[in-house]
């Protein structure tokens, strides 16, 4: 009875403790740390027995950076509970935050003796959880953490929180962001309060979905405005966007909070790079390394950092640092294997992936890479002067030499005209498949609608193979590229992206107006607004934030136009050597508002003239024009559109729905009348140009269609409807050197597909022209032709007829290995053969004149 009551004596007093201890640590989570503090150290100083006072006590005064106290706090707990390895877990953060290197590592050895002097059956739900934790730390296997631990955690309790926060952290950590969000999804149900959740799963979506991490964050700092976390990733988005002054905000409320954060002041460091400021970002580091001097996360995050401003080298010799310190630390060993392959130090790069692949299983990110690798070694090596190329063999095939070419005619235009004369080799790797792109490029699958990127003289690209029935032109977007690796280089990799991304879009038009983007209805919608909608147009100075986290595709690719229109206006107003004073700048180290100043005024006049140049210019796009959509009636049908448009000759929105519900009832005559409407005041887009060329056809009215389709050509890079409609045209025509053309406008597009070449080959043959004939037969030869045999014979014939007779008869050779009676083929060999007597011995011989005639025989 008497132990009865004591039991329920203790149970009540628990409960009732319980409680209070729940109270404080709900003001933890929501940020009233100081409040917190106090009531924690004052149940600590009462000397309550329950040993989750003094954690919470140790972890309020570990946020806040008062490690002194926290590890008084820590030695005066740890004598009472010796037991407890969540407890000296966070000693062990306390002991390293006084710079106490040995006593640390003598505190790990101690935390490794305790836990193996415990039986694993009997350690509480929180020591498991601070044992995985420990051997993450300690670089053990990952799969071997979930299993022994935290798995076992949750399959004991599913409603243990700490258990999925810890799953999350080690699967982010490893780059399983999949897992990651799964496991945040399950945790808020069993807690959203505490702000570890909404942070981890906006680290779990940062890589894949930036808008919603970001709403994930804002939800954080609603429930906890002092959550240091939450704010360091707020800082890290705004140091991405270029928004360097909010970033300084943020971290200025960090410091407040925690005077010598480690994070924060790693940042600073970089903001103090990025503005050029050496000495103070000497003080930041040095300030970040105060109260643990050998933290290698501190110089791992601002290598990190720089690395995705693109500084590579910089970031490297951050990495290197970070390992000097911690030679295990597997996450700036990976980072420094990236940017050395980023720096085309390849060797080095696929060493130090392998070793983290190896070393550390687990790690998502490397173990795809190293796997990629494994394929990288099958694709052929193109070479031509500095430029080195990468693709699958059956590609490097059917255009390799057409992409040397291209960017062999990019080196030259574009390096004489900034200026560049790359003193090292640059790589291109095309791939055929997203996925490979994407590893290659980011770490991990996905990327989708990315076309290429440029890491300075390294560059990945997605193949046609990769983009489904319409990719876009694979020449306008290396040539794209290759301009980043001329701006890159003139700059050594310090300039804004709106400006980087500007300049390739602008030369993409200029080598070619189909290429790039282009003044559109849409991009006159944004940029002017409407009733109902604002001006997406951003300020150049704001314009790299628009690149990440964008409302949707048409945003992020209006970001490129725009980008390419505050180059046009720079070069239209001050000079394209304006424009390269501005790089000239950049590259020796001034900050862009300052290499903007010096060159053509400050950027707050920037700002403010190009939003009226942009203006002016969506103007005058269809300036007869009425745009006005709020007149339109809603909803209506043909009868009411025809009396709208009666009444508003010239309203877009009219005529345009109009033609598009003519088109649907076959009413081509008269959706004819609209669409030319439209297209004579210039402001018909591509789909709807497609409808009219098709409503030519049929109408019958081939001159017309015709017109349309060149139009349609001229304007759009990746057109190939209207190109095939082109070419069956002109081969009617007999207008065989346009088909030579459209041709290879065709393979600019899809050049793995046997139509492009076959057309060419035809085209070429009958045209006279041989040697785009031979180059066209040999890509269907590689393609796995029906009949292989005639092929071979009609290589060999183009190549006799080009004057190449040695390689014309090894193909009429390989003809009659298939068919060894064909008799058109016996027939060259022998014109081969007299016109060249000293064939070797054992070369077949042709038949004779009477030999020939028999029929031909074909050996399948």
């Amino acid at each position: 009875m008497i132990g009865t009551c004591l039991c329920l004596f203790f149970t009540g007093t628990t409960v009732l403790r319980a409680a209070d201890l729940r109270a404080t640590q709900a003001m933890f989570r929501a940020g009233d740390y100081e409040a917190a503090e106090k009531i924690a150290a004052a149940e600590v100083e009462a000397g309550i027995w329950n040993e989750r006072w003094p954690r919470l006590l140790i972890r309020l005064q570990l946020t806040r950076g008062k490690y002194a106290e926290a590890l008084t706090t820590y030695e005066q707990a740890i004598s009472r509970y010796p037991s407890s390895l969540t407890l000296r877990l966070l000693g062990i953060e306390a002991i390293r935050h006084n710079d106490l290197i040995e006593r640390s590592e003598a505190e790990i050895e101690r935390f490794f003796a305790v836990l193996q002097s415990s039986t694993l059956r009997y350690v509480s739900r929180d020591n498991l959880v601070a044992a995985g934790r420990y051997f993450s730390e300690r670089g053990e296997d990952a799969r071997k953490i979930l299993e022994m631990f935290y798995d076992r955690v949750r399959d004991a309790d599913p409603d243990f929180f700490e258990a999925y926060i810890a799953t999350a952290e080690l699967a982010i950590e490893k780059g399983d962001f999949q897992v990651a969000a799964e496991t945040m999804r399950a945790a808020e149900k069993i807690d959203a309060t505490d702000p570890r959740s909404a942070y981890l799963i906006a680290r779990s979506l940062e890589s894949s979905d930036r808008m919603k991490a970001n709403e994930a964050i804002e939800r954080d700092l609603q429930t906890n405005p002092k959550h240091i976390p939450s704010l360091i990733f707020q800082a890290e988005s705004a140091i991405d966007r270029e928004q360097y002054d909010v970033a300084s905000s943020l971290l200025e409320a960090v410091v407040a909070i925690h005077p010598k954060q480690p994070d924060a002041w790693a940042l600073r460091a970089v903001l103090a790079h990025l503005d050029g400021d050496e000495q103070r970002e000497k003080e930041h580091r040095e300030t970040a390394l105060s109260t643990w001097s050998q933290n290698p996360r501190v110089d791992y995050l601002i290598g990190k950092k720089l690395s995705e401003k693109y500084r590579f080298a910089e970031g490297a010799k951050y990495q290197q640092r970070a390992l000097e310190m911690d030679v295990s630390f597997h996450a700036a060993r990976f980072q420094l294997a990236q940017d050395k392959l980023r720096l085309g130090e390849e060797v080095e790069g696929w060493k130090l992936a392998k070793m983290v692949s190896q070393t550390d299983p687990y790690n998502v990110v490397a173990h795809n890479l190293v796997t990629l690798y494994d394929r990288i070694k099958k694709f052929d090596s193109l070479q031509s002067g500095g430029i080195h190329v990468r693709m699958d063999p059956l590609e490097a095939e059917l255009y390799g030499d057409a992409v040397l070419q291209l960017l062999g005619e990019a080196n030259e235009v574009l390096c004489e005209k900034y200026d560049v004369k790359p003193d090292a080799p640059i790589l291109v790797e095309i791939f055929p498949d997203q996925n490979d792109f994407a590893i290659r490029t980011f770490g991990l699958p996905g990327g989708a609608g990315y076309l290429g990127v440029c890491f300075g003289r390294v560059i990945t690209a997605n193949s046609p193979a990769s983009q489904g029935e319409r990719p876009s032109n694979w020449q306008s977007v290396l040539w794209h590229e290759f301009c980043h690796v001329v701006t890159l280089e003139k700059t050594k990799n310090r300039m804004p992206r709106w400006l980087s991304e500007g300049i390739s879009v602008y030369e993409e038009r200029q080598r070619n107006p189909a290429w790039g983007e282009s003044m559109s209805t849409q991009y006159r919608a944004m940029i002017l607004g409407t009733p109902a909608t604002p001006d997406s147009l951003t300020l150049p100075s704001q314009l790299s934030s628009a690149f990440l986290a964008p409302p949707s595709p048409v945003h992020l690719q209006f970001a490129y136009y725009e980008s390419s229109l505050v180059v046009q206006y720079i070069i239209e107003t001050h000079g394209l050597d304006k424009l390269k004073q501005i790089l000239d700048s950049l590259g020796a180290g001034l900050p862009i508002k300052d290499s903007l100043a010096a060159a053509i005024g400050s950027i707050e006049k920037l700002d403010a003239n190009f939003t009226d140049y942009a203006k002016g210019l969506a103007k005058s796009y269809g300036p007869e024009v009425e745009w006005d959509r709020e007149k339109l009636p809603e909803n209506p049908n043909v009868a009411e559109l025809k009396q709208f448009v009666t009444e508003h000759p010239k309203n877009y929105w009219g005529r345009q729905t109009l033609a598009a519900k003519l088109l649907q009832t076959k009413r081509f005559k008269e959706a004819v009348e609209h669409l030319e409407a439209l297209r004579g005041w210039s402001v018909l887009d591509g789909p709807s140009m497609e409808l009219l060329a098709q409503a030519y056809e049929q109408l019958g009215d081939i001159d017309k269609e015709r017109e349309v389709l060149v139009q349609i050509v001229r304007e759009r890079s990746d057109a190939l409807p209207a190109l095939k409609r082109l070419i069956s045209m002109e081969s009617k025509d007999g207008s065989w050197r346009k088909v030579v053309e459209l041709s290879k406008e065709i393979l600019a597009i899809q050049p793995l597909l046997p139509y492009g070449h076959e057309r060419l080959a035809e085209a070429a043959e009958k045209a006279d022209l041989p040697d785009a004939s031979v180059n066209a037969l040999k890509a269907l030869l590689v393609l796995d032709p029906i009949d292989p045999a005639g092929m071979n014979y009609r290589v060999a014939d183009a190549l006799a007829r080009a004057g190449r007779r040695d390689d014309a008869k090894r193909h009429v050779l390989m003809a009659l290995e298939e068919a060894p009676r064909y008799r058109d083929a016996h027939r060259l060999l022998l014109r081969l053969h007299e016109e060249r007597s000293d064939e070797p011995s054992n070369a077949a011989q042709p038949l004779s004149e009477e030999q020939a005639e028999q029929p031909k025989e074909r050996v399948e």
